[in-house]
């Protein structure tokens, strides 16, 4: 590994080491040319044994010399004598001013016809400026090309290896950057990239498997196709250039504002089921069409096909002047447009679609294609025209899903400005009562513009699960489908179907009694959801009186308002990362300790609120608090450990929560504690600034049970905290060494497993022997088929997602405590989530 003060020189070729010295040519045997070593070759693809920038690459393509970022320049020369052969026999991979990555190819050539018209195939590796380099260490016997070290060099005294720094002419490029996004640098994290990267002068690159593209322009970042832990590198060149590498690097690596805590985010649910993700099978039944899940939910109705209308352009263009100010005048416009988009989404996170759509109206790839065809004398709109389709077919002939639905937001973009180019308004979608749309397309701004009074639900052939319409109808609530049988665009108008968007089916020609037993589920459905909001208020006591606290799980402020609103009786878990993700520097002491006091006050004196400590890792770094990458971030650095580990960190979040003592009923736990060593340092931390800051309200102490060792030791722990939490995503995933997120075992991840259900058994049994009250604020705490064995196993508390407190408090009011703990009897020995679920399930008949 390269330091500040030694540097590893990959073998370009695999082969035999020769001492520089044996080489039977004196200019390179009496290094003339600089130090080094060679190597006798048994492969014919030179690679790049430094990074850094082609600075030279010989006419006759047989040598080709690198300049690392701290200028030691390496030159490889491929045979003796092989300059006469005049180019013939070798193809360069690269060009002058490329950079290169450790073991890009640079030159390929024909080792046999090179053996037989050279001298020798002996290659040098020499660093041309020796005078840089203290101490010459060259390896010997075999190595492997871009595996083994050819040669280690002890850089003198003054020189520093610094792969940030900008080199003298201006130019800068990273280390490797392995892409933490989960689906990659799609859509909107590619808008946050871009939209940095405008901030600086430099010319800036992302550089992925030896294609480029311009990390100013979102397209083209898109186009990159860069998937889940790729490795890129950002390169810069200009004034700004090192500048502009070093932050773009830390902001790739923290996921570009995305949260890329894995396969279980701590920040928000995933919104989609993963099983509800995968296209049903076709069916045998004629009358059924099948897709995948994009939305769920029930629709009885009947088939509207909304096609999309084609908007005629003109080629040739008036003058370039006056076609650059329609192009402009149009952008300007779609801006607006897109403004009000944004202000009639509720949902932040949704909004920010348009907010990228927003981002690609000032792309410099996509605006450059534009203005290049309106140098060529063609019209303002036929030149947007064939930038936004250029970029709209390249994205969707991409392998990647996620990547390739994004063609549909740059058609969605470019048709908004076309339109306005020309003058042609949209037509209103104008859809009869009771539609259920079918179309081979919708876009998010049709998605978002919707007469939810009329529309009942809608199936698209094309799209996917994770495109941008899918996510805009679930937080809409439209039942969708997408991907739905070609045999859709067959159905005539007016013909009544029903929409299951859970299940991505669509019946054709119901019979009557197949429509009124849907209309009869929604009908009780519906009335089941205003007889639990009536009731919201009422505590959750079970019929034989006992009370069971239904609490929220918050990511701010907003969630708590909202839990209020719909009877919640406090606070079960604050996810406190909000305050530290999607930011450049750490929240303010002052900063945390506001919105810890605004949120016990939106609670009040009277209800419980439980603020969970920093949880972050090696999976969700901070930019601001640089940590080391790792194998297995689940197992790493994680949690309590990360907060130990940075006491000033810890400090100053126990002091800003203390804060907000007098406005609630406050409690403090922290996750991933593991031992009792942990415990009593975070309670003597707690105990100090408690008393630093004079605080007089009670203040509890608990810990995340999300750990099997802390679930087995639950009796130990118990005399040491005033309660537990049991997170049951983590919990499970730890128990079973399985990834929720994982493609192919994401379904056996769960949380009813027998080994998982037994462990929260026990962390209860062993806190009610001290005392001590237990809640669980993971998924299965929402789930109401787990719910009467959660109350019968004797948890006394369960923190649930905001739009559940009405139906979790309802539920338990329908349930005997006796008759719980009965069914706990009979689930606990059970072998099988089968089982488990089976058994489960006869409560919901």
């Amino acid at each position: 590994m390269s330091t500040d003060a030694q540097m590893e020189i990959k073998a370009p070729l695999s082969g035999v080491m020769v001492a520089l010295e044996k080489v039977p040519d004196p200019v390179f045997a009496q290094k003339m040319v600089g130090d080094g070593i060679s190597i006798d070759p048994t492969s014919n693809v030179l690679l790049a044994p430094v990074t850094g920038k082609v600075t030279q690459l010989h006419s006759a393509k047989h040598a080709v010399t690198i300049t690392a970022a701290n200028g030691i320049e390496v030159l490889m020369h491929i045979g003796l004598d092989t300059v006469m052969l005049k180019g013939h026999g070798f193809i360069a991979k690269v060009k002058e001013g490329d950079i290169v990555d450790v073991g890009q190819p640079l030159i390929e050539f024909d080792m046999d016809m090179v053996a037989q018209k050279a001298v020798s195939l002996l290659t040098q590796i020499v660093i041309t400026n020796s005078d840089q380099v203290g101490q010459f260490l060259p390896a010997t016997g075999l190595v492997v090309a871009g595996v083994n070290t050819a040669l280690t060099l002890q850089l003198a005294a003054g020189l520093a290896a610094v792969a940030d720094a900008a080199t003298p002419s201006g130019e800068a490029y990273s280390d490797p950057i392995k892409v933490p996004n989960p689906t990659g640098l799609h859509a909107r994290p590619a808008a946050v990239l871009a939209n940095a990267a405008k901030t600086y002068q430099s010319d800036i690159r992302l550089v992925r498997a030896g294609a480029d593209a311009n990390a100013k322009s979102i397209v083209a970042i898109m186009g990159l196709e860069v998937q889940h832990n790729d490795e890129i590198r950002v390169r810069a060149a200009g004034a700004d250039a090192a500048t502009a590498v070093k932050e773009l690097a830390t902001l790739i690596q923290s996921g570009c504002g995305e949260d890329v805590g894995g396969a279980v985010p701590k920040q928000k649910p995933a919104p989609l089921n993963i099983k509800t993700a995968t296209p049903q099978p076709k069916s045998s039944d004629p009358n059924v069409l099948s897709g995948v899940s994009a939305s769920p939910g029930l629709a009885v109705g009947n088939v509207f096909h909304l096609k999309q209308e084609e908007i005629s352009v003109c080629e040739q263009g008036e003058d370039q002047h006056v076609e650059k100010r329609r192009l402009d005048a149009a952008l300007k416009d779609a801006h607006q447009q897109l403004e009000n988009l944004k202000a009639e989404i509720s949902d932040a996170s949704k909004a920010e679609i348009f907010a990228a759509h927003q981002e690609l109206l000032e792309d410099p790839d996509l605006l450059a294609i534009a203005i290049a065809h309106i140098g060529k004398n063609k019209s303002a709109a036929f030149a947007w025209k064939i930038a936004f389709n250029t970029y709209a077919d390249k994205l969707a002939a991409l392998k990647n899903e996620v990547l390739a639905g994004r063609a549909n937001d740059i058609r969605d973009v470019g048709r908004r400005v076309l339109r306005l180019i020309t003058g042609v308004a949209e037509a209103a979608m104008v859809v009869p009562e009771n539609s259920i749309l079918i179309a081979q397309e919708l876009t998010p701004s049709d998605t978002a513009s919707l007469d939810r009074t009329r529309v009942l639900g809608f199936c698209t052939t094309g799209g996917g699960a994770t495109s941008h319409v899918a996510i805009l109808a679930r937080s809409l609530n439209i039942p969708a489908i997408c991907g739905i049988d070609e045999d859709v665009m067959q159905l005539s108008n007016g013909m009544p179907v029903i929409l299951d968007g859970t299940r991505g089916t669509l019946r054709k020609n119901p019979s009557e009694a197949e429509v009124a037993a849907i209309r009869e589920k929604q009908a009780a459905q519906a009335s089941k959801r205003e007889a639990e909001l009536a009731a919201a208020f009422e505590p959750a006591v079970t019929k034989d009186g006992t009370h069971v606290e239904v609490v929220a799980n918050i990511g701010g402020l907003a969630d708590a308002q909202q839990g209020v609103k719909l009877g919640s009786e406090g606070v079960g878990l604050l996810r406190s990362e909000f305050l530290y993700l999607e930011r450049t520097d750490a929240p303010t002491e002052e900063e945390q300790s506001q919105i810890y006091s605004d949120i016990a006050k939106a609670l009040g004196n009277d209800k419980t609120f439980v603020v969970r400590t920093l949880d972050v890792g090696g999976d969700k770094p901070l930019p601001y608090l640089p940590m080391p990458a790792e194998e297995n971030p689940f197992l790493g650095v994680r949690g309590v450990r990360l907060c130990l580990a940075e006491p000033e960190i810890l400090h100053t979040q126990v002091r800003s929560v203390l804060r907000s003592a007098p406005f609630s009923k406050l409690a403090i736990m922290f996750p991933m504690i593991t031992s009792l060593e942990e415990v009593r340092e975070v309670k003597r931390v707690v105990a100090e600034e408690k008393a630093a800051l004079g605080i007089t309200e009670d203040v509890q102490v608990g810990i995340m049970v999300e750990v099997p060792a802390t679930a087995v030791l639950a009796e130990q722990f118990a005399r040491e905290v005033d309660f537990f939490s049991i997170g049951t995503n983590d919990l499970t995933q730890y128990t079973l060494a399985m990834d929720r997120g994982h493609p192919k075992l994401a379904k056996q991840a769960d949380a009813l497993h027998p080994g998982v259900l037994n462990l929260i058994n026990m962390t209860v049994q062993g806190a009610h022997k001290h005392g001590k009250w237990v809640g669980v604020c993971g998924g299965i705490a929402s789930d109401p088929m787990a719910v009467p064995l959660l109350l019968g196993m004797g948890v006394d508390e369960l923190s649930v997602s905001v739009p559940a407190i009405p139906a979790i408090k309802a539920l338990i009011r329908t349930l005997d405590k006796a008759e719980c703990q009965k069914l706990a009897a009979e689930v606990l020995p059970l072998g099988t989530v089968a089982e488990v679920r089976s058994r489960l399930s006869q409560l919901l008949d």
